[in-house]
């Protein structure tokens, strides 16, 4: 059994550690609210601007912009948005387990670009055709960076660099629950209308037209995709930390109170060795 100094040197480090974790739990639940109010606030513009877009590709079977055209080519470009730091459970191993899964599924032809250090950390040491990476971009999100990538992946597809360019990142669904998700960035994909939609046609007007709309809409919906992607994986990112930094304050408290039971019956048989040395010595006495 483990001394005493020694379970209290234990006691003391678990302690500190839990502090630690309670702060840092704190921490993310101020970082999980400012990031709850970003993601809300965009999903709205998104997915109206998605609806928009959809309702204009179908009214048109005319390709007029090249972000549009299908490619018979297998070359896909996988896009990973990570998390900068570790320290929340499982949110970045999923991701790249995901990614790795799919990366193989694609063949050697496959490219990867990274947003995040944890993903990058991971696929650099792998065989795997790593393009670009962008590391530390979650101390300081912002909306010019995410167009700036999205400008790098619009110019190596218009350069046929790659045929499909696919995203992968964690949905925020609420603090217990994110989910991955793997969604087509490139080449805009035109819905196929339903019986019911055919029928319920709409006679719009649109001014000045629609390839004119479209070609002036298109930038704007890669624009917001990827940094509502972003976006997402930052709430998530933040609520995976806070669940994982309570579970480790609770995981913690429950080890203290291992230790201190065990601390206390250390002291108690010290005690009782101690008792019976003194009984002892005194009957040794008593006989000499």
């Amino acid at each position: 059994m483990a001394t005493l100094k020694e379970i209290k040197v234990r006691i003391h480090a678990v302690k500190s550690t839990q502090k630690i974790t309670k702060a840092m739990k704190m921490v993310a639940a101020a970082k999980l609210r400012r990031a709850q109010e970003r993601i809300t606030s965009a999903r709205p513009y998104a997915l109206k601007l998605n609806e928009l877009l959809t309702q204009l590709l179908s009214t048109t079977d005319k390709i007029v912009n090249p972000l549009m055209e299908k490619r018979v080519g297998g070359n896909v470009l996988v896009v990973l948005v990570t998390a900068d730091r570790g320290l929340c459970g499982s949110f970045n191993t999923n991701l790249i387990k995901a990614a790795a899964t799919h990366l193989q599924s694609l063949g050697s032809s496959a490219q990867l670009i990274c947003i995040g250090k944890k993903g990058f950390d991971i696929f650099k040491n792998r065989d795997v055709n790593l393009v670009e990476s962008y590391t530390g971009v979650f101390n300081n999100l912002n909306i010019d960076l995410s167009n700036e990538i999205v400008n790098r992946i619009v110019k190596g597809y218009l350069n046929r660099e790659y045929d499909r360019v696919e995203i992968i990142y964690n949905e925020f669904k609420s603090v217990m629950k994110q989910i991955v998700k793997i969604e087509q960035f490139l080449p805009l994909v035109r819905k196929e209308k339903s019986k019911d939609e055919k029928s319920k046609k709409l006679d719009y007007i649109y001014e000045p037209d629609v390839e004119s709309i479209l070609n002036d809409i298109i930038p704007k919906q890669l624009n917001i995709q990827l940094w509502k992607s972003m976006l997402e994986s930052n709430a998530a990112e933040q609520g995976a930390r806070m669940t994982a930094m309570e579970m480790a304050s609770k995981n913690a408290s429950d080890l203290i109170k291992e230790l201190d039971l065990l601390y206390n019956r250390a002291r108690q048989e010290a005690i009782t060795k101690e008792i019976l040395e003194i009984v002892s010595g005194a009957e040794a006495l008593k006989e000499s």
